[in-house]
């Protein structure tokens, strides 16, 4: 005689586009940016009171021209020390980083994860037509994760 199985018909489980949990979703879009202009004490200052690590160096036009973070700040306050120079002639621009690697918003959460860990950077900008429109963090990359059932990765 025969095994009978009393289990009924299995529904097939439908697999989770990765494409379309997107960084555009979670990226941040209301950032706080600096210009290139702007004095180094300001940046430190706007850094304490947001409790934030960095941010995005924009012109008038809103195109990213740079990033400039805690520790560029630092670096500014080393130099100035060392040199026996003044802070408040220090300016965004000498100090930020220029070459900024960038992410598309369309990519998806996973391919930012990814990125956060070839790259060991903090955040990454997201440009549409030449402007800037947001930012994605590896914190934001956390949060994407914990509104996902972590078993299937699926949206919850």
């Amino acid at each position: 005689m025969g095994i009978i199985s009393f289990q009924g018909a299995r529904t097939k489980v439908k697999k989770q586009d990765d494409t379309l949990i997107k960084v555009s979703d979670y990226m941040t879009r209301d950032l706080i940016t600096f210009t290139p202009e702007q004095s180094v004490m300001e940046v430190m200052e706007t850094l304490v009171r947001h409790k934030i690590s960095g941010g995005p160096v924009v012109n008038k036009n809103n195109e990213l021209l740079g990033i400039i973070s805690e520790g560029d700040c630092i670096k500014q306050l080393n130099e100035s020390r060392y040199y026996n120079m003044p802070i408040d002639d220090a300016n965004v621009e000498r100090f930020m980083v220029k070459d900024v690697d960038t992410i598309d918003g369309n990519a998806s959460i996973f391919d930012a994860a990814n990125k956060f860990l070839e790259t060991k950077r903090r955040r990454f900008p997201i440009i549409e037509d030449g402007k800037l429109v947001g930012q994605i963090s590896q914190k934001d990359v956390m949060k994407a994760a914990l509104m996902m059932n972590s078993q299937r990765w699926r949206i919850v």
